[in-house]
């Protein structure tokens, strides 16, 4: 029935699970795809879009180290948005509306395409473990499947409970049952574990609805797409969103429901998403606001099915479809299914190293909600980092890690890990220090090189990447080699109210001028002569754009990660004793006794730790 042993098993196929699998099997290894429905793998539980602020540059960032999201998300778009393009590139953060049904599909084909990959549908319900060793699964009905490591990717599925109202039931996602068993054995092996909740809103049916009451969303007049491969092309048509509010009567009929709701009842116990709250939370919160943006997702291109984003509920069925009948454009409203909050088990991110191994066993890797995260593409990271490290350990091989100057991806890891999440962990620009150089539009200059080097990003991969980067540095050089005349800059500069040259100079000095965009640098005609005799396109156009406008905030950035770096390279003892300093706080000896970091510079982003802890730890460790 199965191989003797796999190399690397993934339990859950969402979409941790999805990328965990893709990873580890491309990079050689034997793995095995466990889930509790088939049907359903890389399901969007929650709404139809990938991407968005911070999110979208974690799928570029995946699609530059070999993962499938950004392929996927391009194969089943029915909108792009580039948001943010107002501000600053570091800020810029790709978002697609997707076909919801044709996503999921989209992944399992991909997958059942991928190499030394099987897949079984059945319930984990125990992990084996021997002497601190993981050595497989245990499914319901009583099967062990062997393997060198494990990755758990379980969502909200563990001990998953639904609440609607007064009604609870046991589930994993609407219409799914929860898992059992997987909490059970691994606090018996030691480990801690706590409760979350995340929620999602009622589906409608959009021909109820009348958009014409309602503002249109539009996709971009020049869409752009999340992969780098010449795989998929940007979309040349695109469906629109449209955008209602809601009011202080719609308001008014929810708070008639507060005596039922599991939130203000006593029902729910853990913490929600702070930064995707449900409605009842939003008008208790902001009691000030009159109304609230709700925005009108379609899930496909042909199917009638709307997502009512910003409407997420656990109010009794009965109160939701009363107030939804209250907000203008939606007095017909239909429901497909209505709003629901779901509580889950995950477990504390400090138990598990960067590798997102676990430090209590080894060869078991946690991945996705189980670490106490909310989202699709801060899952997909994590799992396609557990993936490609299980298969790397089974290869004894050196691990894959980033570092927060490296990768939006390894300031959500060490955030976790470092810091710990007691709240559904969203990841945002502001999280990270050095988004100047963590932008959307270069993720391949960072990430496909290293991924190329563990065996996952294809050559094609980093060729394509290699004469992307030559092509943007030579027309970098061409900027600065090049002078402009008086004559052909002036009118320009005196169209965008700057002030003018009295003498020629370089067309890097003008350029780089905040005044100057992309369309003023297409008028002078020694650059369209450059780029007729050169291969350049939109994409190393806009890359040569930024590295002109930006460079001195990007070399200042750069100048600031190197420090970082340099306390990266100071290394702590596995087996530091901390009690032995006796000049450190009790606190510091504590948090640094429990996360056991592995560098000066994550110790000094411990909670609890002070800069003279750390200055402590380095005279003691010599420095």
């Amino acid at each position: 029935m199965f191989q003797e042993e796999y190399d690397v098993i993934v339990v859950g196929a969402g979409h941790a699970g999805s990328e965990a699998a893709a990873a580890a099997a491309n990079m050689g290894s034997k793995t095995l795809l466990v889930t509790m429905s088939l049907q359903n793998i890389a399901q969007m539980s929650c709404n139809p879009a990938m991407g968005g602020i911070a999110k979208g540059q974690i799928v570029r960032e995946i699609d530059a180290l070999g993962g499938y999201s950004g392929i996927v998300s391009d194969m089943t778009a029915i909108q792009f948005k580039m948001l943010n393009k107002s501000k600053g590139p570091a800020m810029w953060s790709p978002r697609v509306q997707s076909d919801r049904m044709r996503f999921a599909e989209t992944w399992r084909l991909m997958l059942e395409q991928t190499p030394n990959l099987d897949f079984y549908q059945e319930m984990v319900k125990g992990i084996l473990i021997e002497n601190g060793k993981v050595t497989g699964i245990r499914t319901s009905l009583g099967i062990e499947i062997k393997a060198k490591s494990v990755v758990l990717t379980n969502g909200t599925f563990l001990n998953g409970l639904i609440h609607i109202g007064e009604k609870q039931f046991g589930g994993g996602r609407a219409g799914e049952s929860a898992a059992y068993g997987i909490t059970e054995d691994l606090v018996n092996a030691g480990f801690q574990s706590g409760r979350m909740k995340t929620g999602t809103p009622p589906r409608v049916d959009g021909r109820s609805l009348d958009y014409s009451k309602m503002n249109e969303e539009k996709g971009d007049a020049k869409p752009d797409k999340f992969s780098y491969s010449d795989i998929t092309k940007p979309l040349t048509h695109q469906k629109s969103c449209h955008m209602t509010y809601t009011s202080l009567d719609v308001h008014d009929i929810l708070r008639e429901g507060f005596d039922r709701s599991p939130m203000f009842n006593g029902r729910i116990k853990s913490i929600g998403p702070r930064y995707c709250p449900s409605i009842e939370d939003k008008i208790n919160r902001f009691a000030d606001k009159e109304r609230h943006q709700l925005f009108i997702e379609p899930e496909g291109w042909d199917t009638v099915e709307v997502y009512v984003n910003g409407f997420s509920t656990s109010l009794p069925e009965d109160v939701q479809f009363k107030a939804l009948r209250s907000v203008v454009g939606f007095e017909k409203v239909k429901f497909f299914r209505p709003g629901y909050a779901i509580e889950y088990d995950y477990f504390p991110p400090t138990q598990l190293k960067h590798t997102l191994e676990t430090k209590l066993v080894d060869g078991l890797y946690f991945a996705g909600q189980i670490n106490g995260t909310t989202g699709y593409e801060e899952a997909a990271s994590q799992g396609l980092m557990a993936g490609i490290n299980a298969a790397l350990k089974v290869q004894e091989k050196e691990p894959f890690t980033l570092k927060r100057d490296e990768a939006y991806i390894g300031v959500l890891i060490d955030d976790l890990i470092t810091k710990g999440t007691e709240e559904p962990y969203r990841m945002f620009t502001s999280r990270a220090e050095y988004r100047t150089l963590l932008r959307q539009d270069n993720a391949d200059f960072r990430l496909t090189p290293m991924s190329h080097k563990i065996g996952l990003a294809s050559e094609k991969r980093l060729i394509r990447m290699e004469h992307k980067r030559n092509q943007s540095e030579k027309m970098v050089a061409f900027f600065k080699e090049t002078s402009v005349s008086v004559a052909e800059t002036n009118p320009i500069l005196e169209a965008k109210e700057t002030a003018l040259i009295s003498q020629g100079d370089k067309m890097f000095k003008v350029f780089s001028r905040p005044q100057i965009d992309l369309e003023d640098i297409m008028k002078f005609e020694k650059v369209i002569e450059y780029i007729a005799n050169n291969e350049v396109d939109q994409e190393i156009l806009e890359q040569a754009e930024i590295q002109v406008k930006y460079s001195g905030y990007i070399e200042k950035e750069r100048n600031n990660a190197d420090k970082l770096t340099r306390l990266e390279d100071v290394k702590i003892p596995e087996n530091f004793d901390y009690n032995k300093i006796k000049s450190m706080s009790i606190e510091a000896k504590q948090k640094l006794s429990n996360i056991r970091p592995v560098t000066i510079s994550q110790a000094s982003r411990i909670s609890g730790v002070s800069p003279s802890d750390i200055s402590v730890l380095l005279i003691y460790m010599g420095r």
